[in-house]
């Protein structure tokens, strides 16, 4: 006890100044809004600020009709996220709100859990009395749109639980089995599935929402079977939409060097389209899907529904891992870009926190926003005060401008939800250059692209994980072997298949291995380096016992004659004269040493020391030194201690 107590203090000291760190580090706005200078700092993360915060109106309202929630939840999501990240993020570039792809998969899980709850797309107003979690009125009922969110609010809560935990126990190096191909793949498939569930809003057209296993496919298969039903009001709109911003976005990519900021023409297209829509009437005229009425001001708060925590669980583990690992390499890119230092682990706690917190507030899972952290980044933010500058634009439409987007279509809001994913959908532009750099890169990307796009994109995650897991195996399962040759004068040894005019060193044959040698590719150690070396030494050695027994047999004899037992003798040696083995080896043998370079061999389990040991005898029997050259430590302690 006395010891442990000692440790304890010794570890864990209670003073000021630990306290003080502590809480620096906890809270990474206590370290740098004392120094913030307001002169330098304050215009650039003011104007970028209200950028971020006009582009994050339009895209909360989709973002959230893709999590399959009212379009309220959307803005209170972005709202509390970035002051929380304000408080605890170590970059200063990353805006976190919602995101596509979690959206997406938010939307899933919230419609799966719907239709086991009794709801479907088309019974909306329908109620289900006596949930626990009931908040849409006083009676005690809750309706689909109530469930939605309480099903969202409960993933967001698991999700910032798992984040936090991850955080707290250092696990951060989980993203490196996350290949930028594999993410890259995953993101093209995911915008590729978001598309199509945006399709029926841009015909407008009723069609119920497929999950699971080949809802791509069956999604474009309803779309195709009603598409009679297109409404012409919500097409022609999309068109219009579509046709004034993929333009206008487009001059802002290829002119953003020279203009202090891009234009903001989707919340334009917005209000535009709300207008028109209002005074033509096209809700009753045409039936036009809108966005309905959106409340003013705040919810009190209110908890997670303990009860649907079993079935959430392994939906929310994808999500976290995926939000994580956004948001940290975005943070690395721009802390990089702008020399300054960025902690993963800190990072995966503030993106736990901004999941957990909100979701008492009916918020649903966020992370690092690609398109809105750029745009941060391009319009000259400093520090994370432009976040709190965002959130102040959307406190706005919260208090006072939500409900002016009633007569807003839902076309639209489709529309801007498609026209964000243009970066993903550009990947394929770059699978050329990719099949040029590595080939085994791209097939791990289109691997994840198409399991992503046609089984789910949970499943599409695993996948493409298990596959470039598969493929680092397999690179390492037959890796390059190469016998080296002495440059001239020199005492440097290369590949003799690579390099011309090597010389080689007479009886003495050099065999590099050029991977870690363990259980799985010990056979082809063995093969390649016979190869390589043209001697077998299983071969030879049972080739040479073979004549030991036939001189022995012919020194013993017996009472035949001296020609019949020089005849007896003579054909087994004529049979094997005529049929030799497969890969059997010259009678002589041309080295008497073989050198093992081991410089690329990082461990070596217990079957790869056998591997060792069976070599070293087996060339032992037909009289060759086998000897071992760079080791490194670790393989020579391994070495010694078998």
């Amino acid at each position: 006890k006395d010891l442990i107590l000692k440790k304890a203090r010794e570890v864990c000291p209670c003073n000021h100044q630990t306290i003080n760190t502590f809480f620096c580090r906890l809270f990474p706005v206590l370290d740098w809004l004392p120094r913030y200078n307001v002169k330098t700092q304050l215009l650039g993360d003011v104007i970028s600020g209200l950028l971020v915060g006009i582009v994050a109106i339009p895209q909360s309202i989709s973002y959230s009709l893709l999590a399959n929630q009212d379009p309220i939840y959307g803005i209170y999501t972005n709202f509390f996220c970035n002051i929380i990240y304000v408080a605890m993020a170590t970059s200063r570039h990353n805006f976190v709100g919602s995101f596509g792809v979690l959206c997406l998969m938010i939307g899933q899980s919230v419609n799966r859990h719907l239709q086991l709850a009794g709801y479907s797309d088309n019974n909306a107003g329908s109620l289900l009395v006596g949930n626990s979690s009931s908040f849409s009125n006083g009676t005690g009922a809750c309706d689909r749109s109530c469930y939605a969110i309480t099903v969202a609010l409960s993933l967001s809560f698991l999700v910032g639980l798992y984040q936090i935990l991850l955080g707290v126990l250092q696990l951060g190096f989980v993203a490196v089995y996350l290949s930028e191909p594999l993410l890259s793949g995953f993101v093209t498939g995911s915008s590729l599935t978001i598309i199509t569930s945006q399709m029926k809003y841009l015909l407008g057209l009723k069609i119920p929402r497929h999950e699971g296993v080949g809802s791509f496919i069956l999604t474009w298969v309803d779309l195709f079977r009603y598409i009679q039903n297109t409404n012409i009001c919500d097409l022609v709109t999309s068109l219009v939409a579509l046709a004034i911003i993929v333009p206008v976005k487009e001059l802002n990519d290829h002119c953003k060097e020279k203009m202090k900021a891009p234009f903001p023409i989707e919340l334009l297209v917005v209000i535009v389209a709300t207008v028109i829509s209002y005074y033509f009437n096209f809700e009753e005229r045409y039936e036009s899907a809108v966005c309905g009425h959106i409340p003013t001001g705040f919810r009190k708060p209110t908890l997670p529904d303990i009860n649907l925590f079993s079935s959430l669980a392994v939906d929310a583990l994808p999500i976290a891992i995926i939000g994580f690992v956004m948001t940290v390499s975005l943070a690395e890119i721009f802390g990089k870009k702008h020399g300054y230092a960025v902690r993963a682990n800190q990072e995966m706690i503030a993106i736990g926190m901004c999941n957990l917190i909100p979701s008492f507030f009916y918020c649903f899972a966020s992370s690092a926003a690609l398109t809105k952290t750029l745009l941060k980044e391009s319009t000259g933010t400093q520090t994370q005060i432009s976040g709190l500058v965002t959130s102040l634009v959307l406190l706005l439409v919260l208090l006072w401008i939500a409900p002016l987007f009633y007569s807003l279509q839902t076309s639209i809001l489709g529309v801007v939800t498609i026209v964000n994913l243009r970066g993903g959908l550009r990947k394929f532009r770059d699978t050329p250059r990719m099949w040029q750099l590595s080939k085994l890169d791209t097939v791990v990307w289109w691997t994840t692209m198409l399991s992503s796009t046609l089984i789910t994109t949970e499943i599409g995650l695993l996948v493409g994980v298990c596959f470039a897991l598969l493929c680092i195996i397999f690179r390492t399962q037959r890796p390059r072997a190469t016998l080296l040759g002495k440059v001239s004068n020199t005492e440097i040894y290369e590949d003799q298949s690579t390099y011309k005019q090597l010389s080689s060193i007479a009886n003495i044959k050099i065999f590099r291995f050029e991977s870690s040698l363990y259980y799985a590719n010990k056979d082809y150690f063995k093969t390649v380096l016979y190869q390589k070396t043209r001697v077998n030494p299983i071969l030879l050695a049972a080739k040479h016992q073979q004549v030991v027994e036939a001189q022995a047999n012919a020194d013993t004899g017996n009472s035949k004659s001296f020609f019949g037992a020089r005849f007896i003798c003579l054909k087994p040696a004529k049979k094997r004269a005529e049929k030799p083995p497969a890969d059997a080896c010259p009678p002589s043998i041309d080295m008497h040493t073989l050198i093992l370079d081991c410089g690329a061999m990082q461990f070596i389990d217990t079957v790869g020391l056998s591997v060792l040991k069976e070599t070293h005898h087996d060339y032992k029997e037909i009289g060759v030194q086998v000897l071992l050259a760079n080791c490194n430590p670790s393989i020579r302690h391994r070495l010694q201690e078998g």
